[in-house]
């Protein structure tokens, strides 16, 4: 009886929804892409944005765009409750605080950056040097307590982090491969490699205030019923496997796969999982 009444439940809600639009206010990252950025006419793009473009309408949400800002104002402005959305964003203790997150939608691995033209190096060997990580982001507190040896610069962005890098201000920095790639291409510069894999995965998620929890039932929902070529089609839209590929060193190539595949794995498995108990 009570799978029946949850059955029910489960293919009444979106009528639900569909009769009482939600608006949220969305606050979208600045400068990270190929997930969530302002471009220079000044509209939003990304990947993360093409998802919630997809799913907005079957979960039943009108999104308010707010101005486009960075990483630490928004999750500033989160934890104000002036904002009810946002995306790209991976969940830590510190923002499980005063946030809810949807399940992952895509996983991409940190790795740390330095110049082609320098001496190898990892961040065993850069005690007392100084390497860049983007403000807030999950992956700054993640290298700090493993590397506290490190003189660890916070940046506004990974953009800014990879113009520091050119100019030769840092010795390195950390940011995940995907908005490397993007950063690079847009800028022309290709004088950087990657030296290690660090052992840090981003697997993004949609972010909720806490206690709104229909906000997350509702893109959680959205997400799983989103067709699989649907999200194969957006994901190949904005991560270029090749481009990826010629970016990693072959001595990397495996641990990087490693870490790609075993996302991967995590998030159909998370996918399957609901699917079938939202089923039973």
């Amino acid at each position: 009886m009570l799978k029946f009444v949850l059955l029910i439940a489960v293919l009444w809600m979106p009528l639900v929804w569909a009769q009482t639009p939600l608006q949220v206010r969305f606050a979208p990252e600045k400068d990270y892409g190929p997930f969530i950025y302002q471009d220079e006419q000044g509209q939003i793009r990304g990947l993360s944005w093409d998802i919630l473009q997809a799913i907005a309408e079957p979960a039943a949400l009108q999104i308010q765009t707010l101005p486009a800002s960075s990483l630490a104002s928004i999750l500033e402005m989160a934890k104000l409750g002036q904002i009810d959305l946002i995306s790209s964003l991976r969940p830590t203790a510190e923002r499980s605080e005063y946030l809810s997150f949807t399940y992952p939608y895509v996983a991409v691995p940190a790795v740390l950056i330095a110049r082609d033209d320098g001496a190898a190096v990892d961040l065993f060997s850069l005690q007392g040097k100084s390497v860049a990580v983007g403000k807030g982001y999950a992956v700054e507190s993640f290298v700090q307590d493993k590397f506290p040896n490190i003189a660890w610069l916070a940046v506004n962005d990974d953009r800014e982090a990879l113009l520091l890098l050119k100019q030769g201000k840092v010795d390195a920095l950390v940011a995940d491969i995907a908005s490397v790639i993007f950063i690079a291409k847009a800028e022309q510069y290709r004088q950087w490699r990657v030296v290690q894999n660090i052992g840090f995965q981003y697997q993004l998620s949609f972010a909720y205030p806490k206690g709104q929890v229909e906000i997350g039932q509702r893109l959680n929902q959205a997400l799983l019923s989103m067709p699989l070529a649907q999200r194969e089609a957006l994901l190949a839209r904005w991560l270029n496997p090749e481009q990826i590929k010629d970016a990693i060193p072959y001595s990397l190539i495996l641990k990087y796969s490693a870490a790609v595949l075993a996302g991967l794995a995590l998030l159909c498995a998370l996918w399957l999982w609901r699917r079938r108990g939202s089923s039973a």
